[in-house]
């Protein structure tokens, strides 16, 4: 009776599930296509970092990275690009089937360089997993003849004596090296040679021609070798005879008109000599306005400042200076140009002239420094 009863109940829920089944089935479309992923490319490299070892300054370095497709679609390379303009990248193969093997040819200038490098190729393709690929080269550039350092500085004082430079030549071979003396294509510099190891260590002592006058000046400084691989040597030399005294900064700049606030610029006077100044009878053209000396380092240093009250404005067409006396000789009187930015205007409605006219001052008051260019 029981197992009737069982049969009974299990009957129906079959029942059940195929009337389920049966209206889900009309429920639905007739097909569901099922969709099977599309055939992908991907990117595979023999070796992805190629080590040159040790190489002569200025020898082309040359090699081929071979990458595989080991993927199940078309591989298409779009971009092989090097990090700087001493790498270059050939022919490279631009597209590959499933299974094939592409190659990207590089060449690294090695001229210019010395000591370690490391150089990079960037590499685009259309694996979906890495687009990009990083390829690295590198390797040791060898010198057979090594300067340093390749730019000769010197920083001259006003009145003392002009300091030298040196420049060390290495010989990094086994044939013995000769050099000869160096020349050079400034008169206000000269170089003198000294052998330190015969055929291995030389040097170059640069030094400036006095008299010298405030200022930078530079030049070529070239000497002969028995080298075949460096038949010339060439160093630049960059000099600086510093001012007497400096000011910096050689004017002051007032903020627009009418002055936000309180308002102190500071000016420094610099005393490059090896002589102690004193500074003295300072002076501005402007009423109500008491600049402050203060002396920083006794007979060296000094610093002015000149302060300028809130709504504070220039007067127009009036040229406003702050002077002062030195006990230099080359720099007794000092002057020092006082200007404001003009006001903000609307379009079309001319500004009013707020900046007085820039006072000349002697060349002794500040000299400026250019940065040296950097060796290539």
């Amino acid at each position: 009776m029981k197992n009737l009863d069982s049969a009974k109940i299990w009957g129906g829920f079959g029942m059940a599930i195929f009337f389920a089944n049966f209206a889900l089935s009309q429920a639905l479309p007739a097909s569901v296509p099922i969709t099977a992923s599309a055939p992908a490319a991907k990117i595979a490299f023999e070796a992805p970092i190629f080590d040159f070892g040790k190489v002569k300054m200025g020898d082309l370095v040359k090699h081929t990275f071979y990458f595989t497709n080991i993927g199940s679609g078309i591989l298409n390379l779009s971009n092989v690009q090097p990090s700087c303009g001493c790498t270059a990248a050939g022919d490279w193969t631009r597209q590959v089937e499933p299974g094939k093997t592409g190659i990207i040819p590089v060449q690294f200038n090695s001229a210019n360089f010395n000591g370690q490098v490391h150089k990079t190729v960037t590499v685009t393709s259309s694996d979906p997993i890495q687009p990009a690929v990083m390829l690295q080269i590198n390797g040791t550039i060898w010198r057979p003849i090594d300067i340093n350092p390749q730019f000769a500085i010197l920083n001259i004082p006003s009145d003392g004596p002009a300091n030298s430079s040196i420049v060390r030549v290495i010989n990094n071979t086994d044939e013995p090296l000769t050099v000869f003396p160096p020349e050079s294509n400034n008169p206000k510099l000269t170089a003198t040679l000294h052998t330190n190891i015969p055929g291995k260590e030389y040097q170059f002592v640069i030094s400036a021609v006095p008299p010298l006058t405030s200022g930078n000046f530079q030049g070529q400084i070239t000497a002969k070798t028995s080298s075949t691989n460096m038949p010339l040597l060439t160093v630049t030399a960059w000099a600086n005879v510093q001012p007497a005294v400096m000011v910096m900064p050689p004017q002051i700049v007032l903020p627009p008109a009418p002055l936000g606030g309180d308002t102190t610029p500071t000016i420094t006077i610099q005393n490059n000599s090896s002589s102690l100044i004193q500074v003295s009878d300072l002076s501005i053209s402007i009423s109500n306005i008491t600049p402050q000396l203060h002396q920083t380092v006794p007979g060296k240093t000094f610093s002015i400042s000149v302060p300028f009250p809130k709504g504070f404005e220039l007067p127009a067409h009036i040229p406003a200076e702050l002077t002062l006396k030195t006990t230099h000789p080359q720099a007794p009187s000092i002057r020092i140009p006082i200007t404001q930015i003009p006001r903000a205007t609307p379009v079309g409605i001319p500004a009013p002239a707020r900046v007085a006219p820039a006072a000349s001052s002697p060349k002794t008051n500040s000299i400026p420094v250019p940065t040296p260019p950097l060796p290539h």
